[in-house]
């Protein structure tokens, strides 16, 4: 599949949306950290934001606080989460699961 080539603007807004999805998932994974945020609020501003669908759920859980890779990934297997599965792809079960683990 061939990639449509792009005029200079066009390149330039999709690197600048880019970008901001980017910087939109940091801050989201930071507040988590520290605590600003729950996952219930992330996972309910989802279905809203582009960005957050496309956040891979073991970088969200790891996010958490004292949640490593490892446990991310055993809660994962835990709730039947595959390892490649974004915010976007989750099921009302393993959304309400992963809400009632993590709030």
């Amino acid at each position: 599949m061939t990639v449509p080539p792009l005029t200079a603007d066009e390149r330039a807004a999709a690197l600048a949306k880019a970008a901001e999805a980017r910087r939109v998932r940091a801050e989201v994974k930071s507040q988590l950290k520290a605590g600003a945020l729950q996952l219930s609020d992330v996972l309910s501003r989802a279905p809203d934001d582009e960005a957050l669908n496309k956040l891979k759920v073991v970088a969200l859980l790891e996010a958490m606080p004292g949640v490593g890779s490892s446990t991310a990934r055993a809660i994962m297997a835990e709730f039947n989460i595959a390892e490649s599965r974004r915010v976007r792809g989750l099921g009302p079960h393993q959304r309400s699961r992963l809400v009632e683990r993590f709030g």
